[in-house]
């Protein structure tokens, strides 16, 4: 079965890099979106903070690398050069499923060495949903933690991907009471986070009763990995291309998901289709109090290396700040849902 999950692993590498897996006809969202232009802006633009925190840290910028590979040999290159990035610009990152890690410690280093990298900054571990539901005893979720000595732990959501994968694991039940369980047993704080598909207001609800300190909506938009999913198939069901689509936009969950802020104490994170500083900054203005993305990275390191993402990061926060100077922002917090407004065309 071990071997089964990292063939699996690495089909999701190749596919992710050289496939067409993103949203056909649906988008984030963003774009029926405007910034309210500031003509009177009073802020220097050379001052202005780009700096949060997130799990105790304090991060240069409102955003997180992404979960996104572990369990095969490939892999430990891929994060190596990404948790390089993320200690470089001081920001948050992902470990992909770390459901390999439980079947044998044949790709431990894949994981091991995202700490490795990344001394000074949030790490987080990450277990699919599905397997939470059906685990007898929730205790080995701690060697995941330990193992990459995580800051926080995420359950990723995935019933359309387990849906469609020729693998996929169809039982969900039992899931809401388990993480509650698992929150329970974990000495660090449990992140929910869909995979694309998106998760709203109502659900988002039934996340933070569980006990859930985070919600990364992770919308419609990017990466479409029931596509992914279609593509590893040989024989692909062309009835099921309707489900290419599936998914809530990224700015409808943030701006549901936000209105809970209300009530509950919690971190929002904002991704699926994040693909540049405008994405960002509609993002934090609808609610989100950091921003994340996958595809975008893991196709820039590998492509230009470490080095890549650092300038690509760093490319998407200069035109944040931008944004921030004409809109009369001059910290994250201000950058909020009074600057922001429907725009007209999508009225």
């Amino acid at each position: 079965m071990s071997e089964d999950t990292s063939h699996r692993k690495r089909d999701h590498i190749n596919i992710c890099l050289n496939e067409d897996i993103s949203f056909r006809t649906k988008t984030n969202g963003f774009e029926k979106y405007d910034f309210i232009h500031n003509a009177v802006t009073t802020q220097d633009f050379t001052k202005i903070d780009l700096a949060t925190k997130f799990l105790n840290y304090k991060i240069s910028f409102p955003f997180m690398i992404s979960c996104m590979t572990g369990g095969t040999k490939q892999a430990e290159n891929i994060n190596e050069m990404l948790s390089t990035a993320a200690n470089m610009l001081k920001i948050p990152v992902g470990v992909g499923s770390q459901r390999q890690a439980l079947e044998n410690d044949s790709f431990h280093d894949s994981y091991k060495v995202i700490r490795k990298n990344a001394k000074d900054v949030p790490v987080v571990g990450n277990i699919g949903g599905a397997e939470v539901a059906r685990m007898k005893s929730l205790k080995e979720i701690r060697k995941l933690v330990d193992l990459v000595e995580a800051d926080a732990m995420v359950v990723h959501l995935n019933p359309l991907q387990e849906l469609i994968q020729p693998e996929g694991n169809r039982n969900f039940s039992g899931l809401l009471k388990k993480i509650e369980k698992l929150v329970k047993l974990l000495d660090v704080p449990v992140i929910a986070k869909e995979v694309g598909s998106g998760i709203e207001k109502s659900a988002a609800k039934k996340l933070l009763d569980a006990g859930c300190k985070g919600i990364d909506v992770a919308g419609a938009g990017g990466t479409s990995w029931s596509a992914v999913e279609m593509k590893r198939k040989n024989n692909p069901n062309e009835n099921e291309n309707y489900l290419w689509d599936w998914g809530l936009p990224t700015s409808y969950c943030v701006r549901t998901v936000s209105e809970l802020k209300k009530k509950y104490k919690f971190t929002l994170i904002a991704s699926g289709g994040i693909t540049s500083g405008i994405d960002i900054s509609k993002a934090l203005a609808l609610g989100a109090d950091i921003t994340a993305s996958a595809r975008p990275i893991f196709i820039q390191v590998m492509d230009h290396g470490f080095e890549g993402v650092v300038d690509l990061i760093e490319s998407w926060f200069e035109d944040v700040k931008k944004i921030m100077f004409l809109t009369g922002s001059k910290n994250i917090g201000q950058l909020n849902r009074s600057k922001i407004i429907k725009s007209e065309a999508a009225v």
